[in-house]
């Protein structure tokens, strides 16, 4: 993955509308669009191989509708400000969904761990043996 092509692809292929935010904020939530809906073709994408690009595309389906992969942003008070958030959201949500996960080895409990857990083991019941002994007395 090439982040500098691809941080240049996402600021210049991001198409963003705007609307007006909801929740608290007065007057201002009222008469500003400051929040953002950002969408990025993925086929406009560039620095990402093909796998990569297979990876975003299963991973991030949920947030993908037409093709376009979109983020909404209302965080802050201002348009500007939150077109930053969402294109830094958008470049996050690429990088995350196109590493590849490492492939777990399985280990299996050392001979000290297995000794230890066994003489636990052999002192719980010997607690536990005591302890019906003194009761049947």
């Amino acid at each position: 993955m090439d982040k500098a092509k691809l941080h240049e692809s996402i600021v210049s292929h991001t198409v963003m509308t705007f609307a007006r935010s909801g929740g608290a904020g007065g007057q201002n939530v009222n008469k500003v669009n400051t929040k953002v809906h950002a969408a990025i073709s993925l086929d406009k994408l560039t620095g990402l191989s093909d796998a990569e690009r297979a990876l975003v595309t299963q991973r991030l389906a949920h947030n993908i509708h037409n093709g376009n992969l979109t983020v909404a942003v209302q965080d802050e008070r201002f348009q500007e400000r939150n077109r930053e958030i969402a294109l830094a959201r958008l470049e996050q949500k690429i990088t995350v969904a196109a590493r590849a996960q490492k492939k777990r080895k399985p280990t299996k409990p050392t001979k000290a761990a297995r000794e230890r857990r066994l003489k636990l083991k052999k002192l719980r019941s010997e607690i536990k043996q005591n302890r019906k002994r003194s009761m049947c007395l």
